[in-house]
């Protein structure tokens, strides 16, 4: 099967004034479609720096990433733009929900956004995806009147609403205490079974990943195990 993601020789340096610091040293990785990878290691270590390459919230010093057939390695700031929002679906650790919007309010706005010109979903579609994560009572509801782990299960929910081809989460249950968190990680492996959503988790937490197909190990801005 053809990997939905590859990266070849991937490095990232950073420069602060004559400093140069790197954080990824050559990082060559394959995700098929329809997996569930941890990404491990010491903070440090690289990890969120390759997320954020992934997501083409950064661009890489040297080396190619491919996501769904597109380079983005080779694109401009803009296109880099357009294939994130078309192909990637993004959970923070901080959940990053507008707080002035109500559950199904983020869902709608991130529809919006995917569509690119201001059109809408389906609202069957959002009463769909929040039914799947629990939250059919909540759909009325802003942050603020959601628990941490509805939050979260909210940002999922937005995360998935368009369909992405991946999901890229970001020590997702970082924020949340023992209960919450196995509801939330559990909600990503019925996504990943049962839809054969593909998801690459950044996580320092082990049981986290032990929900995963397969881990990946950093150190020093290198893949060190698999």
């Amino acid at each position: 099967m053809p990997a939905i993601l590859q990266t070849e020789n991937l490095s990232k340096t950073y420069r602060v004034g004559k400093v140069e610091t790197q954080a990824l040293r050559g990082v060559s990785i394959a995700v098929e479609a329809g997996e569930f990878v941890a990404i491990m290691g010491q903070s440090g270590c690289g990890k969120s720096t390759l997320l954020h390459l992934l997501g083409g919230l950064l661009s890489p010093t040297s080396g190619t990433i491919i996501i769904d057939g597109e380079d983005l390695s080779k694109v401009s700031d803009a296109q880099r733009t357009d294939i994130r929002r078309r192909k990637i679906g993004f959970v923070f650790q901080r959940f990053n929900l507008f707080p002035t919007l109500t559950a199904d309010g983020n869902l709608k706005l991130a529809e919006r956004i995917h569509a690119g010109n201001g059109g809408g979903g389906s609202a069957e579609r959002r009463r769909e995806v929040l039914r799947l994560l629990k939250l059919e009572n909540k759909i009325n509801n802003k942050p603020l009147e959601l628990s941490g782990g509805e939050q979260q299960r909210v940002a999922l929910a937005r995360a998935v609403i368009n369909n992405p081809a991946i999901i890229l989460a970001d020590e997702p249950t970082g924020n949340l205490d023992s209960e919450n968190s196995r509801i939330v990680l559990d909600m990503f492996s019925e996504l990943n079974k049962k839809f054969n959503q593909t998801i690459i988790m950044i996580t320092h937490n082990p049981e986290a990943a032990e929900n995963c197909n397969r881990i990946i190990r950093m150190r020093d801005g290198a893949v060190v195990e698999e």
